[in-house]
């Protein structure tokens, strides 16, 4: 946003932006902006994701290994 305003103080109207590509590029970077966010988000829940999938995972080398334990007999 400082960047534009910048450029919308140009000694001349020639060099300024006009009001038109003022808004293009304010919208471009908000668009830039949201995309970088949801991009943060899906990498928060990709890790989410792994993560469960590793704590189920571990859930079933645990009733595997119960169940080993169970089928040894008696003590």
């Amino acid at each position: 946003m400082i960047q534009i305003a910048l450029l919308c103080m140009q000694a001349t109207s020639e060099e300024r932006p006009t009001m038109s590509e003022v808004v293009r590029m304010l919208y471009t970077q908000l668009a830039a902006e949201i995309w970088e966010e949801s991009q943060q988000i899906e990498v928060t829940r990709r890790q989410d994701y792994e993560t469960l999938q590793r704590s189920f995972n571990w859930a079933d080398d645990s009733i595997h290994n119960l169940e080993a334990v169970e089928l040894s007999g008696g003590r």
